[in-house]
């Protein structure tokens, strides 16, 4: 990754660039790229933001997406002017990625018909078993289509008066260009693809309308209601002069920008780490944290804890999504740094979670029988509606900092671990695992404990930290280059002289996350006592 002060300032007074901005689940993130090298980074902005728990739902408010959005492309073109002494007023390309999932319904004015209902919801039970029982393919909790059902099954007000269901990405995007479309990848976390047409699977829209249908539902066609499905690399609309209003306020941003298709973060996330062929795969880690496998077959059997996706350019991808990813050990982190206020020392948040990862390095290979349970949310893999973080140890554990640090690590890989074994039953062939996000920053630390957890190496490449954003801004860059392959593109464009490093896993750490698992999956018990017990 190209320091962004070494970027042309002329590129960006000529448009050469793209532009990636990504709705995370804790931050907005935008990322201006050189669309001829992606690899340099122009400049950067974000803007912090979190989910509300209203009516025992997880959501966001479109007044604060907005001003997230606004805040992170303020802070962007700051960053061009610091940095290079130009105003931004347009760029070669744009792309937006957020959060997949969930449920945004819209009437036929366009108005949200209820609150944005996140990925992070598993009020959809009953909806998600039916419909993997009818179509046969796994549809898990957070997926748009549940979300759907379970409105129709609880016959909501608002169900009649559905027009238009999309993602978070997918908003943005018509609001940006009036354009209803979606990226392969995001669109597959709505309703299954077919990969042999990349389009929605015609049988289980069929069965789905026949079903809704059959219960006297006023629901229109599902092919009405959805977007359209673009691959990475087609044309997806451009900036109007109303979208450059909502974006940039200031008026400097110019319309007439083209858009490549809104993605989700999963799909950024394999383009971040070159991993979109088959027999690669990647681990993004967040709020959230999942594995995705691009696949060479299909699977052999259904099973709950593997989704079938796709990659931007709409090959088949085995995912293991688990709801809570490095949230708890954040706030472990924001403990010890308010620690170190409070006693004088004043070490900043950054350092205090480079200095508490390195102490986990000299941690017992199993965490010394400590056990860390990171479920702020409800966890379908470990069969937990709810989420109730825990700390755990008995009487004879060697508890010590190394060892709890390494505990709260292990933590945000046990239920992935859990979920990936599936995968190994399968037969699935990796060549290749990837790594990004933040927690990854430290070196040598997160990706080592990762891969004595999948006992696979890991890459970490200098994108890593860059994440979903860049990932997005790369796709935006690929629109002048969809001539390749996104694979190709990747593998031989972007990627084909950017440093990253390898971690073979350690047959110590193995053996001790073996361990570790062993308890952990027979400490769930706890878990689910727990969620029980404190309402």
């Amino acid at each position: 990754m190209t320091d962004a002060r070494e970027g042309d300032p002329d590129t960006i007074a000529s448009g050469r660039t793209a532009l990636g901005i990504e709705l995370g689940s804790t931050r907005i993130k935008a990322c201006l790229v050189d669309a001829d090298d992606p690899t340099v980074v122009l400049a950067t902005g974000s803007h912090d933001w979190e989910n509300q728990f209203v009516d025992r739902l997880w959501t966001y408010s479109l007044e604060a997406v907005w001003e997230g959005l606004r805040a992170a492309y303020a802070a962007l073109a700051a960053d061009v002017r610091r940095r290079h002494g130009v105003e931004l007023t347009a760029a070669g390309a744009i792309g937006v990625s957020a959060m997949m999932h969930g449920y945004l319904p819209f009437d036929a004015d366009g108005e949200l018909l209820v609150p944005f209902r996140t990925w992070r919801n598993t009020n959809t039970g009953t909806a998600a078993a039916e419909l993997t029982e009818l179509f046969g393919v796994n549809i898990p909790l957070r997926w748009s289509i549940a979300h759907l059902h379970q409105a129709v099954l609880d016959a909501e007000p608002h169900v009649g008066r559905v027009d238009f269901v999309t993602t978070l990405a997918g908003y943005v995007h018509v609001a940006l260009t009036g354009e209803k479309v979606l990226g392969v990848g995001d669109a597959s976390g709505m309703v299954p693809i077919d990969t042999a047409t990349g389009d929605w699977d015609a049988r289980i829209v069929a069965q789905y309308d026949e079903l809704v249908g059959r219960r006297g539902s006023t629901l229109p066609a599902l092919t009405h209601l959805l977007p359209r499905v673009l691959p990475a690399g087609a044309p997806a609309g451009e900036l109007t002069p109303e979208g450059a209003a909502l974006l940039d306020p200031s008026g400097t941003l110019q319309p007439g920008i083209p858009f490549c298709p809104p993605e989700g973060d999963a799909g950024t996330g394999m383009v971040a780490t070159d991993a979109v062929a088959p027999r690669t795969g990647n681990v993004s880690a967040g709020t959230s944290i999942f594995a995705m496998v691009v696949l060479e077959r299909p699977l052999t059997s259904v099973h709950h804890e593997l989704d079938l996706v796709t990659t931007p350019a709409g090959d088949l991808v085995a995912m293991v999504h688990c709801n809570n990813g490095a949230s708890e050990l954040a706030a472990w982190a924001g403990l010890f740094t308010r620690f170190s206020e409070a006693s004088g020392a004043g070490t900043d948040g950054d350092a205090v979670f480079d200095v508490l990862f390195r102490e986990a390095l000299a941690g017992d290979a199993d965490a010394g029988g400590l056990l860390a349970y990171n479920h702020l949310a409800g966890e379908p893999i470990a069969g937990l509606a709810e989420g109730r973080p825990l700390f755990v140890r008995s009487p004879d554990s060697v508890f010590s900092l190394a060892n709890v640090m390494r505990a709260q690590l292990y933590g945000v890989f046990g239920t992935l671990a859990l979920g990936m074994r599936v995968l190994a039953d399968e037969g699935v062939g990796l060549d290749r695992m990837s790594a990004h996000g933040g927690m990854f920053r430290t070196a040598g630390v997160a990706q080592r404990f990762l891969a004595g957890a999948l006992d696979a190496p890991v890459t970490v490449s200098a994108t890593a930290g860059e994440g979903g954003p860049w990932g997005m801004a790369v796709l935006a860059a690929y629109l002048r280059r969809s001539d390749l392959p996104l694979a190709e593109y990747l593998h031989d464009v972007v990627f084909a002289d950017a440093p990253s490093e390898t971690t073979s896993p350690d047959p110590a750490d193995v053996a001790g996350f073996a361990r570790y698992l062993e308890r952990y999956d027979a400490g769930l018990a706890v878990e689910r006592a727990a969620v029980e017990a404190l309402a």
